[in-house]
């Protein structure tokens, strides 16, 4: 009986060192579980700036965006920049066409502001590649300059994409670029432009020089190489500012060299129009894509905010519905004399060298 009893005392004593070592063996599985889970609370968590949160779902397709950089205009690239990535979730990627003048101060300007989180690579643009492409008497003009032409050589500076997006540098994004983006392009068509006839943005003359809103005020119809080509001189134009390109089109058609055979052509020919008051990277782009381009919705490309009379054309109601403006014109939003100045200023960040201030009336700004 004794040796019964003290069986049963060890197979007890046994059943309850078997309980606190599963006890053990369960709390230490919950403290993994708990490591291997964390609470979204915990305070690493709610440390992480909104830049580094936005950061961080930005996955899944790129959306390759194309814009260049010249160094006195160097504000007008971070505000437009500033107002894509802060519209859109989507992985954006700038590539950035500048001289190498630019680079350093650029790299500055964009590490130590909150885009320092935006992925772009900066591509150098080598003038000579327009030797023997832009006649003499036009390189005084702003649109000589030579990265005004980048847009030309899009699968050249993205080479790795099927698609991506170019806007002008005077341009504010307020919609998300995801939608310009997924932009529908007809089979075939290499490109997208805003036609210069819709309702969005306003027809008439521009002072000086003739109707732009047609491929007359362009192109000199009574040249026989226009003649040739069979276009109608009343055909409405488009503004380049902005271009949602299919690359792989691009390159099938072999578009970059049609340009360039256009652009060497008029050197020789004079093929623009006399009138011409508008960049001369159009003309070539009005021949190659004459009739065979797609349409962007109107309110992505609201423009002609650069012009005279702007501020009367639209209500300021109009212009924050809008989801992409542009001010094409002479007239700047960081100058002085822009209509909606404060709308562009609302992206603009200022620059951590000093180099670039708004010119603002009644502001400290020089």
């Amino acid at each position: 009986m004794t040796l019964r009893k003290v069986n049963v005392v060890i197979l007890l004593l046994l059943a309850v060192a078997f309980l606190i070592i599963v006890q053990r063996n369960l709390l230490n599985l919950g403290d993994i579980l708990h490591m291997e889970t964390p609470d979204a609370s915990l305070p690493f968590e709610s440390e992480l700036s909104p830049e580094l949160r936005l950061e961080s779902v930005r996955k899944g397709e790129e959306i390759p965006v194309l814009i260049t950089a010249v160094e006195e205009r160097l504000g007008a690239v971070v505000a437009a920049m500033n107002s894509v990535y802060q519209n859109s979730k989507a992985n954006v990627v700038f590539t950035i066409v500048t001289l190498n003048d630019t680079v350093d101060h650029l790299n500055v300007w964009l590490s130590n502001t909150r885009l320092k989180n935006v992925k772009y690579k900066i591509v150098i643009f080598k003038p000579e590649l327009l030797n023997g492409k832009i006649a003499k008497d036009t390189q005084p003009l702003e649109a000589a300059k030579p990265l005004t032409f980048a847009r030309f050589y899009l699968p050249v500076f993205i080479p790795e994409a099927e698609k991506a997006i170019y806007l002008d540098d005077d341009t504010i994004v307020q919609g998300d670029i995801q939608e310009l983006y997924e932009t529908n392009l007809k089979p075939g068509h290499a490109a997208a432009f805003s036609d210069d006839c819709d309702s969005a943005s306003a027809k008439g003359i521009i002072r000086g020089a003739g109707n732009q809103n047609n491929y007359i005020g362009f192109l000199d119809f009574t040249k026989d190489a226009i003649k040739k080509l069979g276009m109608r001189a009343n055909t409405c134009s488009f503004n380049p500012g902005v271009i949602i390109a299919n690359l792989t089109e691009w390159r099938n058609q072999n578009i970059t060299r049609q340009l360039e055979h256009w652009m060497e052509l008029n050197t020789q020919e004079d093929l623009y129009s006399k009138t011409l008051a508008e960049s001369i990277t159009t003309p070539p782009l009005l021949i190659v894509f004459y009739k065979r381009h797609s349409t962007i919705d109107p309110m992505w490309h609201v423009r002609h905010l650069g012009t005279t009379g702007a501020g009367n054309r639209y209500s300021l109601q109009f212009v924050k519905a809008a989801k992409l403006l542009h001010w094409n014109g002479h007239y700047k939003p960081w100058g002085r004399t822009s209509s909606f100045s404060d709308v562009w200023e609302k992206w603009f960040i200022p620059d951590p060298t000093g180099k670039f201030n708004p010119v603002r009336k009644h502001t400290g700004y020089n």
